[in-house]
């Protein structure tokens, strides 16, 4: 007789694992099935991994380029690429345990396998060689299936030569030369850690600016701090095509001068994600789906078959781990009948690991005004705030937009060595409907880099003091 529960969660992600913890404490009988250890790709090929990699980078940075500022010196500055490979494994590895814990702690049902969905909300569940190891039932189906890299013809990823986020985690050996296709958050990540450490990079990118979601100024930023360090960088570029060619591959592509091409030791492909969909049962259950994403009502995230839901990036954009642990929470809350507001996606920050780092929330200048808002906007350099001096980070400003007509923040953009930590401020500043003038009248710490959101908000309304 297979088991029998209230909520059954298919994949164990950021999305997954905290909507099953979440139904666990509010009394569900509760389990989650993923052949993979939980955390998804988050914990285990994303976010925590690529963030050891990355502090890494930034202290060997450091040492390299500001070692006398701060009165250091050493001889014999090197890395081992291998042990920096090692200790993000390590990390992940550390991290997924610990979830393993929590989810039992919060008596939720584990089972590992692949599972695949049939009528009658059954779940019939296989081990890699696709034997039946188990099924169950549950009252609700919630899927978190996640995604994965997205392919394309012209770039035929082959995991050797052109790889994908997996494989750049997991290098044997530091490439010479690296071609990255894509320069979102996952491509720009990546260029920055593989040429802090002395890799020559080049980043391609089809949009007008990298970072393409990001308020045009900081991107500028970025793309001005990058070429200085010695990334080359294309925009309005499109890839032809991608290919082999002996120990090297050819990347041809289209320019606003014609075509090029270039060639590097290996080339990550980061053209974005696609969800996962395919070869657990939504076909023949007549769940929707549009362009490799579940359609869900983004009040409850029941998909159109009663009783099952879909949270995270199998639902797609933003494919953003906080959004999958946010939607997984509010959809177990809503199955429970608790009265809780909608996720406001126009609140949603969205961060970039890189050194300066970049974070923002809400609407970008471009955006406001597209939406016809009059603006009062507000920077503030870093070079101007004293903490900043002192740790010897000033590259980089905070950008506030409000609404000229009520005083509200529309939208904040940090472009900085603390961006990622600062923005959370502005986080609550615009889930609260904040004004200028309140973020103004709050009192910051001093030296503090959170004393710049201040000083931009006064800068908006013509009352800055230290510029």
């Amino acid at each position: 007789m297979p088991g029998k529960y209230d909520i059954a969660v298919l994949g164990g992600g950021p999305g997954g694992y905290v909507a099953a913890i979440r139904a666990g404490q509010l009394g569900f009988k509760t389990v989650v099935i993923d052949y993979r250890p939980l955390g998804g790709i988050c914990l285990n090929w994303g976010c925590i991994p690529t963030k050891s990699l990355l502090k890494n980078a930034e202290i060997f940075d450091t040492f390299k380029n500001h070692a006398a500022d701060f009165g250091i010196s050493y001889d014999n500055l090197k890395h081992d690429f291998k042990k920096i490979i090692q200790r993000s494994r390590g990390i992940s590895d550390r991290i997924t345990k610990n979830v393993e814990l929590l989810v039992k702690k919060n008596k939720v049902d584990r089972i590992k396998g692949y599972g695949k969905i049939s009528k009658g909300n059954k779940i019939t569940v296989f081990d890699e060689n696709q034997k039946e190891i188990d099924s169950i039932t549950a009252d609700k189906i919630i899927i978190a299936t996640g995604a994965r890299p997205r392919t394309i013809d012209a770039i035929p990823v082959d995991r050797k030569n052109i790889i994908t986020y997996f494989e750049a985690l997991s290098q044997e050996d530091q490439p010479k030369e690296l071609i990255v296709i894509g320069a979102g958050a996952i491509g720009i990540e990546f260029a920055y850690f593989f040429h802090v450490l002395g890799t020559k990079v080049t980043v391609i990118e089809m949009m007008d600016e990298i970072l393409p979601v990001e308020d045009k100024e900081v991107s500028q930023a970025l793309a001005k701090n990058f070429k200085k360090r010695g990334i080359d960088i294309y925009t309005k570029a499109t890839v032809e095509k991608a290919e082999v060619k002996g120990k090297k591959v050819s990347v041809t592509i289209n320019v606003n001068d014609g075509k090029k091409e270039l060639t590097a030791d290996r080339v990550l492909n980061a053209i974005g994600v696609v969800g996962n969909v395919e070869g657990f049962g939504l076909e023949e259950l007549g769940v929707e789906t549009f362009k490799n994403s579940i359609k869900v009502n983004k009040s409850t995230y029941e998909t159109n078959v009663k009783n099952i839901y879909a949270i995270g990036d199998v639902i797609g954009p933003p494919w953003l781990a906080h959004v999958a642990s946010a939607e997984g929470i509010h959809c177990v809350e809503k199955i429970k009948g608790l009265d809780v507001p909608d996720i406001d996606y126009g609140s949603i920050p969205g961060c970039t690991y890189c050194q300066p780092q970049v974070a923002s929330i809400g609407m970008t200048e471009a955006k406001a005004r597209e939406e016809g808002y009059e603006l009062k906007i507000g920077k503030f350099p870093f070079m101007a705030s004293g903490k900043a001096f002192a740790i010897g980070e000033r590259e980089g400003f905070v950008k506030l937009i409000f609404d000229a007509k009520y005083g509200e923040l529309l939208g904040a953009h940090i472009i900085g060595s603390e961006a990622t930590e600062m923005i959370a401020e502005l986080g609550i500043a615009k889930s609260l409907e904040a004004t200028g003038h309140s973020i103004i009248k709050t009192i910051h710490a001093h030296p503090t880099l959170s004393e710049s959101v201040m000083e931009a908000a006064a800068a908006a309304y013509g009352e800055v003091i230290h510029i």
